[in-house]
């Protein structure tokens, strides 16, 4: 097995003679096997334990058995306890997705601050089934049919050549210490109604089972592919980046209505699923306004494009300014001057500079997003205008509206930032000193 070991890494390119590997260690067979081979290809390694408090004695135990192995065997060791469940109840999580999201994020941070190039995940080849049995049995695409992957970032899976039978005769033969995790049994999880009922069965069918969907893996990886190049191409002729924003010709994308794989496809990378597919076909066909939320992105119509942008928190956009040089601080301000009047002076015609009469503005200043409610008296106008009716007149579309900031004296808009400045702190013949800032692009949350 240790050839073979040595043959999946070479062969998949997972890691050089040089590279240092964090071992992710639960203390369980898959791993502690995982470790004894790389300790036997001499590969330099670190051990990191995760201990989640979830199963009492028997995770401390877990805990003391990798330790000591550790020790024995003069390899450097890392560990950490969890509050697994309190941090999922915090964060809304599952106990599986929290210890998942904690344990990764911990062994990332021990990599970079103990300089390992990887971490090493003892995934076997019965993982990459079993995940490719409930990806099937959920619904999925193409991807979702290619198990698992053996190189993701600086995270390699070496054992996944590996059977489990392969794995429980080579701790035999080795007398490898380990601990069985009795949850293993407990066919109230997917994972193992698939290990523990559904493969027996397949078994059944085909003795070979195992190798069979092992192989149909590697094909539909190829498949997969395939399509991923085709799709890029399309995706490159009918849509254009602007920085996280992906804008999708509408016209272009109507092509494609009546193909729900290839919409599929050019939308996945946007947390689309499969079940969205005719959503989106609305949004596309809809008017425009219409939004669609994925688990990542927000798909808005907007005219004769198609919006696509990351769901990112949105926080208010608040800055209490005090004096001018905190208001060179706020993002976005590119400059500040108050400068005295004189015959010369010109106001420059430029929204993206605001000449305002300094006698009208009273510190503090208020930059934020506007809001529902909010009105000015803009320049060129002697009536107020609701903020929301400008911005339609304005044509601005519903990502960019969102953008958004005015600059507030006293209660009154001075200057809705970067469109038009209020009629109230227009510069005057009678105006001694002209407030003149410079604003270049504010930084969105």
């Amino acid at each position: 097995m240790l050839k073979e070991f040595k043959k999946y890494i070479a062969e998949n390119n997972l890691l050089k003679k040089e590279n240092s590997v964090l071992l992710t260690v639960s203390g369980g067979i898959d791993s502690m096997v995982m470790v004894h081979l790389a300790l036997s290809a001499r590969i330099k390694s670190g051990i990191a334990h995760c201990n989640f408090c979830l199963r009492g004695k028997e995770s401390d135990m877990d805990e003391d058995l990798v330790r000591k192995f550790a020790g024995e065997n003069h390899i450097p060791f890392y560990s950490v306890r969890f509050d697994t469940k309190a941090y999922a109840s915090e964060n809304g999580l599952s106990v599986q997705m929290a210890a998942r999201e904690l344990r990764y994020r911990w062994f990332e941070e021990i990599r970079i601050n103990n300089g390992y190039d990887l971490i090493a995940v003892a995934h076997n080849l019965n993982d990459n089934i079993e995940t490719l049995l409930i990806n099937l049995t959920r619904g999925t695409g193409i991807s979702g049919l290619t198990g698992i992957h053996p190189l993701n970032g600086s995270i390699i899976r070496p054992l996944l050549f590996a059977t489990r039978t392969d794995i429980e005769k080579y701790c035999r033969n080795n007398q490898i210490p380990f601990r069985e995790d009795r949850s293993n049994a407990d066919i109230k999880y997917t994972r193992n109604k698939i290990r523990n009922l559904v493969l027996p069965v397949l078994k059944e069918i085909n003795p070979a089972i195992e190798m069979t969907l092992n192989d149909t893996i590697e094909r539909l990886k190829g498949t997969d592919e395939l399509v991923k190049r085709y799709i890029s191409g399309l995706r490159e002729k009918i849509s254009s980046v602007k920085g996280s924003t992906s804008l999708f010709d509408r016209d272009r994308l109507s092509i494609y209505l009546t193909d729900r794989t290839a919409l599929f496809e050019l939308f996945r990378p946007y947390g689309l699923s499969g079940s969205q597919v005719d959503d989106l076909s609305d949004i596309i066909t809809g008017r425009t306004g219409g939004q669609l939320f994925t688990s990542t992105h927000r798909i808005i119509r907007n005219r004769n494009e198609v919006v696509i942008e990351p769901i990112e928190e949105i926080k208010e956009q608040y800055y209490f300014v005090n004096n001018v040089e905190k208001l060179k601080e706020v993002p976005g301000i590119e400059s500040v001057e108050i400068q005295d009047l004189t015959d010369e002076f010109n106001i420059p015609e430029d929204n993206h500079i605001a000449c305002l009469d300094e006698g009208e503005l009273e510190f503090p200043l208020i930059v934020r997003r506007w809001k529902k409610g909010d009105f000015f008296f803009p320049l060129g106008m002697r009536h107020r205008k609701k903020l929301s009716d400008f911005l339609i007149d304005r044509k601005l579309s519903l990502i960019e509206k969102e953008r958004v900031m005015v600059l507030e004296s006293a209660g009154r808009i001075a200057w809705v930032i970067g469109e038009r400045i209020d009629s109230r702190f227009r510069i005057r013949s009678s105006t001694k000193k002209a407030f003149i800032i410079r604003y270049q692009d504010f930084l969105t949350p």
